[in-house]
Order: structure tokens, then C-alpha cells, then sequence
């Protein structure tokens, strides 16, 4: 009978030292399984074309940023898709995550960019901004602001479109917000000014400073 203690007692301390080792390695192995980071543009463009067709548009802000690695890993073999395309579309979502600003007015007067454009508005707009505007845009994905709309976005100020870009935000009605900069922390505050030069000269009028 002590023999039998005793053996059950060894055999629940193994237990609980495999658990504690357990629960000390697994941060550390998932730190090194953690996907390595997509291109955002193209991510929004794979969610449009491969997640909409079966889901509504969730708000990328539902799920922490490692739920939806769980979730988008979990949907590549159902959804077909490729490595690449999985990482993309968790840059993607992952990216439009972050709380942003709700739409609000903003008063009209000049706002200084301090730093000068290192592309083009048309290559910007590209590059970051087509996947979910569309080529003409009128938006691609649900609840995206038609540009070319009579009374739509592009009767704002230019300091307001900046400062919506720049901090990023979410239209009333739609699930999917917009990250600061579209996404792309590298873009400076004249590529933006240029962006939204194309923008208006391309879809919309003359914009109002």
C-alpha cells in the first residue's frame, strides 16, 4: 500500500514538472512558429476575392492580432490557399486591427507636410490603396467610400482626407477600418499629400482647402 502511495505521488511529480516545462517552452517555440509578415496590399485584395465570397466582412478588430493567426491558418486548406497568400491576408487583418478614430469633422485650415513625396499619387495609390478603392474608385470590399459619388468623400477638406488617412479611420456602416496610412507605416506625409492630389484629380473634383 506505501509502495503504491508512494509511486502515485513520483508519478504525479513528473505530471506536474512536464506541465510547468510545458508551460515555460511552448511561448518560446511559438515565438519562432509566428508567421512571417505579408504584403498588406495584396492581403486586402486575397481577404476580397477568397474570404467575402463565404463570410460577411468581420471587423478585423473581433480577434487579437493571434487569434486570427489560429483562425487564417486554420481556413487555408478549406479556402485553397497558398503560403503566401495566408501570410498576406494575417498582414492584412492584423494591419486594420488597431483601434483608429471614428469619422469626425475636422476644421478646415492648411496643415503643413513636412516631409517631401518619394513616389507619385498614381503609384502610391497603386501600390496601397487599389486593393480595397478599386482601380476606378468606387470601392472594391463593403462599406468603402465611393470616390466618385456627387456627394461623397472627396467634398472634405484636403486636411481632413490627410488627417483620416495619417491616423486612419472607419466610416459609419462599415466593417473594415482603415489603418493609418492604408497600412504602410513607411509613407510620408508628402506621399500622402500626393495621394490624395491623385485622387481628386482622378476620380473626384478640384480640392477644397
Amino acid at each position: 500500500m506505501k509502495i503504491a502511495i508512494r509511486k502515485s505521488i513520483y508519478n504525479n511529480g513528473k505530471m506536474m514538472i512536464l506541465f510547468l516545462v510545458v508551460g515555460m517552452v511552448s511561448p518560446w517555440v511559438m515565438a519562432f512558429d509566428y508567421p512571417e509578415a505579408g504584403d498588406f496590399a495584396n492581403g486586402s485584395k486575397a481577404w476580397s476575392e477568397n474570404c467575402a465570397r463565404c463570410h460577411n466582412m468581420r471587423n478585423p478588430s473581433d480577434l487579437r492580432d493571434d487569434q486570427w493567426v489560429t483562425t487564417v491558418f486554420h481556413m487555408r486548406a478549406r479556402a485553397g490557399l497558398t503560403g503566401q497568400e495566408s501570410r498576406d491576408i494575417l498582414t492584412f487583418l492584423q494591419g486594420s486591427n488597431a483601434k483608429v478614430k471614428k469619422e469626425r469633422q475636422i476644421i478646415a485650415k492648411p496643415l503643413a507636410v513636412s516631409m517631401p513625396a518619394t513616389q507619385s499619387g498614381k503609384s502610391i495609390y497603386e501600390k496601397n490603396c487599389v486593393a480595397c478603392h478599386g482601380v476606378n474608385g468606387k470601392g472594391s470590399l463593403p462599406g468603402v467610400p465611393d470616390f466618385t459619388a456627387k456627394n461623397g468623400r472627396l467634398l472634405k477638406s484636403d486636411r481632413e482626407l490627410l488627417s483620416n488617412i495619417i491616423n486612419g479611420f472607419q466610416s459609419p456602416g462599415s466593417s473594415m477600418p482603415m489603418p493609418p496610412k492604408g497600412g504602410n507605416s513607411s509613407l510620408a506625409e508628402g506621399d500622402i499629400q500626393a495621394v490624395v492630389t491623385y485622387i481628386r484629380a482622378a476620380f473626384g473634383r478640384k480640392g477644397v482647402e
